[in-house]
């Protein structure tokens, strides 16, 4: 049966407010808003409470208020209505994300009322977040994968751009895990994976990334104004605490990393690939002078393998 326009509306605003929606106006000639139930509880107020634009915009982070002030301005001027996704903090300090609608009326060839949505996408929000972790960390360790570490890899002008930063691009190589498998277990070689990751971040936590990048590799990338002798002081540092026995289900495991870095000059435009392939070089020759050793590429006793090695073309890149 058809229904009236009561319960029409009252179903309607019974949708609404599930969907976590409200219709909002701002009249232009004085900026007066009207509301919603469901933009009042987006925001945190008293339902029917007075409001001022002010007040509200003041609600949006900086990033957000920026970007809806200049599409507002455009949609006055030009008419062209938009959409746009904004981080707001409500009155109680809650985070939240909505999904701004916005178009505007015209009376007699001005514009004189802009109106639309606001949607609550907090949990949206969440649920994509979650998605991206899962997609960009590695599930053993917690830290990033391969994949974030290829995307990181491949913009390194933003680590080094600064005229006055040396960067550095290391590759770590937990020594002998296969024995330690093959000894007590993939349990224990895990548990091994595990620690180093957290020795790494605690180590080095300001690093721009530190990615679990293979079974038994972690790549990193680090920037100092400070430059070269304290990049290797901090990767000598790191490499100290890798070195500390894993305690395990009542046994204590030895365990070491290598280490092979390459210093990423300041302003430069750097392929990551051939950096990658001197950082994976320097590890060879680490691996093959014994465990727990660190070789930055280019050293002197290192770099006619090193250059040979790059030049031929056997490394493994990202």
């Amino acid at each position: 049966m058809p229904l009236s326009d009561a319960e029409a509306r009252r179903l309607y605003d019974q949708a609404a407010l599930m969907a976590c929606i409200g219709a909002w106006e701002c009249r232009l000639a004085d900026t007066r808003l009207s509301w919603t139930d469901g933009i009042y509880d987006l925001f945190g107020l008293q339902r029917g409470c007075a409001i001022n634009r002010r007040s509200i915009v003041e609600l949006y982070h900086d990033e957000s208020r920026a970007e809806m002030e200049r599409l507002r301005s455009r949609l006055i001027t030009s008419g062209q209505g938009f959409v746009m996704d904004a981080r707001i903090c409500t009155t109680a300090g809650a985070e939240r994300w909505m999904r701004l609608s916005a178009s505007v009326t015209h009376e007699h060839g001005r514009a004189a009322r802009i109106h639309g949505a606001k949607q609550d996408i907090t949990g949206e929000k969440d649920m994509w977040l979650g998605l991206r972790r899962l997609a960009y960390s590695d599930p053993l360790t917690g830290l990033a994968n391969r994949r974030a570490f290829e995307m990181q890899l491949s913009d390194l002008r933003r680590h080094t751009g600064d005229s006055s930063a040396l960067g550095l691009l290391a590759i770590v190589d937990l020594d002998n895990l296969k024995p330690i498998n093959d000894r007590l277990g993939h349990a224990a070689g895990d548990e091994c994976l595990r620690q180093i990751a957290m020795r790494l971040e605690s180590a080095l936590s300001d690093a721009a990334i530190i990615a679990r990048i293979g079974g038994d590799e972690f790549g990193l990338l680090l920037c100092s104004a400070a430059g070269r002798p304290y990049l290797l002081h901090r990767l000598e540092q790191a490499q100290a605490a890798l070195s500390r026995p894993v305690a395990w289900r009542g046994t204590t495991i030895e365990v070491s990393a290598s280490i092979g870095a390459t210093i990423l000059r300041p302003g430069l435009l750097h392929d990551p690939e051939r950096r990658f392939a001197e950082a994976d070089s320097a590890l060879y020759v680490a691996k093959a002078a014994g465990r727990n050793c660190l070789r930055l590429f280019g050293d002197p006793v290192e770099v006619a393998g090193d250059v040979a090695m790059v030049s031929a073309g056997e490394m493994r890149v990202v």
